[in-house]
């Protein structure tokens, strides 16, 4: 996806390397389950789009210095943290098309080398000087917590609305994106309505993005998503996709996707699989992640029109095209 961005082919590569140095160096530990853990994950790759979103908006209001690579790997570091967090409490046995780290190493290892590469990010937050990005980030990572409590709280909730939702990846995965943006605009010295512009461009590529993931639960293949088809459906998680069939479908069909999410069982999946794809259901995600995309092309009207600010445009559509 982001190879296909022109600023990506010809700058990004050389900054993403620069992150890189910063997250080699700083995944080591003494402790050596540590380093080997932290840099089997760390080395699954993934797409790095919230270390991107940094750097894009820093370099977009005119910032280069070494502060925003650093900073570009605490988003990182965080997000990894979560994610090895996330692997144990749902089980997982798959992430970015290897073995989690729970899987190969233990629930107890995994949960105890999140939280090293969680307290990692804010060593390197406190190497940018700025009690302002502290503060942005200690919010950040309190709101995603919440996120993820609501998440565990909605687990087999047949009553869940579209809003609720909503508020749910809100918290969970945009607003580590929204804060990943916020840290590069507050680097640049960006004025209140460029930092507030960058902020909210973050919130909605991260809102898109996490609906698109919903929908690849039923459209994607597991070489190309990271994970098993069907996953979500399996840990009783109510989607977008499946909060539209629960609303919008016949009573029959309601009727069968609360089951599935009630009893968290994977052998439900092929027949709500049939029921995902004879509807709209995954056409109307797309639809909201589309408007997401809208609503965060709209924030960059506010900032310099240069070759960053369409690399970030580009970004936010390339978005969607994961399910084109």
């Amino acid at each position: 996806m982001l190879e296909n961005l022109p600023y990506f082919q010809r700058h990004l590569n050389d900054d993403l390397a620069k992150v890189n140095v910063v997250i080699n160096q700083a995944v080591q530990s003494e402790v050596a389950l540590i380093s080997q853990i932290g840099t089997y994950i760390i080395s699954a790759g993934g797409k790095r789009l919230r270390p991107i979103i940094t750097i894009l908006a820093g370099k977009a209001l005119g910032y280069d210095g070494e502060k925003l690579y650093s900073l570009a790997a605490m988003v990182e570091f965080i997000h990894t943290s979560t994610l090895l967090h996330d692997d144990v409490v749902d089980e997982s046995e798959l992430r970015r098309g290897r073995k989690t780290a729970n899987n190969l190493f233990g629930n107890a290892a995994a949960v105890l080398v999140g939280d090293f590469l969680y307290t990692r990010a804010f060593q390197l937050m406190v190497g940018s000087g700025s009690m302002k990005i502290l503060e942005v980030m200690a919010d950040a990572t309190n709101i995603i917590a919440e996120g993820e409590v609501m998440q565990l709280m909605n687990i087999g909730n047949t009553d869940i609305t579209e809003a609720e939702y909503v508020q749910v990846i809100q918290y969970k995965t945009a607003k580590l994106f929204e804060a990943a943006a916020q840290v590069g605009a507050i680097l640049a010295g960006a004025a209140p309505e460029q930092e507030q512009a960058l902020k909210d461009y973050g919130m909605y590529v991260g809102t898109a993005f996490q609906i698109i993931d919903d929908v690849l639960d039923y459209s994607g293949h597991p070489d190309e998503i990271g994970k098993n088809v069907g996953d979500d459906l399996a840990e009783g998680k109510p989607t977008l996709p499946l909060i539209y069939l629960m609303q919008q479908g016949s009573e029959a069909v309601a009727a069968d996707v609360r089951a599935a999410l009630q009893n968290a069982d994977r052998s439900y999946f092929e027949k709500i699989y049939g029921y995902v794809k004879n509807s709209d259901a995954l056409a109307y995600a797309a639809a909201e992640a589309a408007k997401a995309v809208e609503k965060a092309v709209a924030c960059l009207d506010t900032l310099p029109d240069n070759e960053v600010t369409r690399a970030m445009r580009s970004l936010a559509q390339e978005s969607l095209a994961r399910v084109s």
